[in-house]
């Protein structure tokens, strides 16, 4: 298959290449795989230490660009891909981007409302709260006095983004066909994947809708909120949504913790997620420190949702039985429900990953409430997948790096937090409300139409099967083994036997007439005898030819 490469593309060309030559070399990454923070007995800690070449990989996506450092949050997640110390720190490149200018705020404000920026706004402040690789997030106040935070796309981001994407797209293809790691982590898939989610963020549009979504889904938890988007403010690349005023968790001071119900919102937070993930099947996919706040109220808010996950029912049902199985330390359970929900290559090894992931689940439930996370332990058994040769569902790595960072949250809410406990508790209610949820008006009457359909046609039904059988016409067909082929080759056998013995009677038989004399000789011996042994001798040679070469080998 022919790889054409574009000579417009050569700088970005050189840069990746350059890249793969640091940060490819396996010694690199052998060493980095093995810098993980340690625990007591030798357990690893919730957090592996991001080692300098880790730090200088996010530096110099950083440098390449915004689709890179998108690249960079990818890779965050795919523990598959990387060791777990460039994984955090490539977890750094979420809300540390230099931002662009003002002017070209206000341009772009003005061309997507229509307006200009006193008209639209009676307050919007120059310096942005939070810069990213995709926009910024400006505090500004709407006509009637409320305050709102107003989110803008980067200048000409698009047109960087498709560009770099079709680069990479070129490079991967190039590893996919000339070499094994191409082979092994197919990196088109992955680029597929990953460009599919980023022109989804692109359109600020669909970030709206997720807020007013998951706004809905979390009504029930009076203690979280979710900001809701203006929509009259609200276009592909300026994004107008309410103002929340809070803090980061993880920076507030002990005496703030003490003042907080820190085991009542981690309670809640975490039971917040496990309904997104396990009953909505729709959930904020970046819930790192940045993204969630301790509001004035003490409250927790979910802001940013241009990353989310969709889960389908049957990967649902797989996380909720893969959980619980960690939760309860059954590792072998745990790994044969990431079997089925998983494709197996052709070298995939199921009693190594079998018993990797039983001894990763049995580790877990000898460590310290301060050292469990789930998270980690979802991107490991991602990764031994990986490695085992099975392709899980590609949002199961997004769920571990979610988890990862929801046990990192929680951690900072309730220092005493246990997941698995947690996850234990809700049980049962999950499982009421996936039942419930499944009861839809729409598969109501779906399952009701069957029943009609049923009842129906049963009269009709039985009433064929009564009168076959009264006729005597009532056949029954069983797959077993084929009646025809074990008849023939018991046929076979008998047939075998009976030439086996009829050659052996002219064997003995020919001997016993080789005593009498007769006028006949055949090479000076009785002819008659020598006539037997002459028919055994090609009695025995057919058979034998016929068993070598006619009969199909076992």
């Amino acid at each position: 298959m022919g790889i054409s490469f574009q000579p417009s593309h050569l700088a970005r060309y050189k840069d990746i290449a350059w890249m793969f030559y640091k940060y490819g070399r396996s010694e690199l990454v052998d060493a980095a795989g093995l810098a993980e923070s340690a625990g007591p007995n030798g357990h690893a800690g919730p957090k592996p230490i991001a080692t300098p070449e880790a730090r200088e990989l996010a530096s110099d996506l950083e440098k390449m660009g915004p689709v890179y450092v998108k690249i960079g949050q990818l890779l965050s997640t795919r523990p598959d891909l990387l060791p777990l110390p460039f994984t955090e720190a490539l977890a750094r490149l979420q809300d540390k981007v230099e931002p662009f200018p003002f002017a070209e705020v206000e341009q772009i404000v003005c061309e997507e409302l229509g307006m200009r920026l006193a008209r639209a706004f009676s307050f919007f402040d120059p310096v942005p709260i939070s810069a990213a690789s995709l926009g910024q997030v400006h505090r500004a106040a709407m006509r009637d006095g409320r305050l709102v935070a107003v989110k803008v796309q980067r200048p000409k981001i698009r047109e960087k983004m498709v560009e770099d994407l079709d680069t990479l797209r070129e490079v991967a293809e190039f590893l996919d066909h000339h070499t094994e790691m191409g082979k092994r982590f197919e990196f088109q898939r992955i680029l597929e994947e990953f460009r599919k989610t980023l022109l989804q963020e692109l359109d600020y549009r669909q970030e709206a809708q997720n807020l007013k979504t998951l706004g809905s889904n979390m009504a029930e938890f009076k203690r979280i909120v979710v900001p809701q988007p203006i929509d009259d403010y609200t276009t592909s690349r300026v994004l107008t949504m309410e103002f929340i005023r809070g803090s980061k968790i993880t920076s507030l001071s002990p005496l703030v913790r003490t003042e907080i119900e820190g085991v009542e919102l981690g309670e809640q937070l975490f039971a917040a997620y496990l309904k997104q993930i396990l009953v909505d099947g729709f959930f904020h996919a970046d819930p790192h420190p940045g993204n969630i706040l301790l509001t004035n109220e003490s409250s927790i808010a979910l802001i940013d949702l241009g990353m989310v996950g969709r889960i389908t029912p049957s990967v649902q049902e797989g996380m909720l039985k893969i959980l619980l199985a960690v939760s309860e330390g059954r590792g072998e359970d745990a790994a044969r429900q990431m079997i089925e929900i998983s494709e197996k290559k052709d070298d995939f090894d199921e009693p190594a990953f079998t018993r990797q992931v039983a001894e990763l689940v049995g580790r877990n439930q000898t460590v310290t409430l301060q050292q469990i996370s789930v998270g980690k332990i979802m991107m490991e058994m991602n990764k031994m997948a990986a490695d085992s040769g099975i392709r899980a569902p590609s949002i199961m790595a997004t769920l571990g790096k979610t988890l990862l960072n929801l046990d990192e949250v929680g951690s900072a809410l309730n220092p005493s937090f246990n997941p698995n406990e947690s996850i234990r508790r809700h049980a049962t209610s999950l499982m009421q409300r996936r039942m419930v949820g499944n009861l839809s008006p729409g598969s109501i009457y779906a399952g009701i139409l069957e029943a009609k359909e049923f009842v129906q046609h049963l009269p009709g039904k039985v009433n064929k099967i009564l009168t076959a059988v009264a006729n005597n016409e009532l056949e029954i067909k069983v797959n077993t083994i084929d009646e025809a082929k074990l008849m023939s080759a018991f046929q076979k056998v008998a047939n075998r036997i009976t030439v086996g013995l009829i050659l052996a009677a002219l064997i003995i038989g020919a001997a016993l007439i080789m005593r009498v004399e007769t006028p006949q000789k055949i090479f000076g011996y009785p002819g008659l005898a020598m006539v037997f042994f002459m028919l055994a001798a090609a009695g025995g040679v057919v058979l034998m030819v016929r068993i070598l070469f006619y009969d199909e080998p076992s």
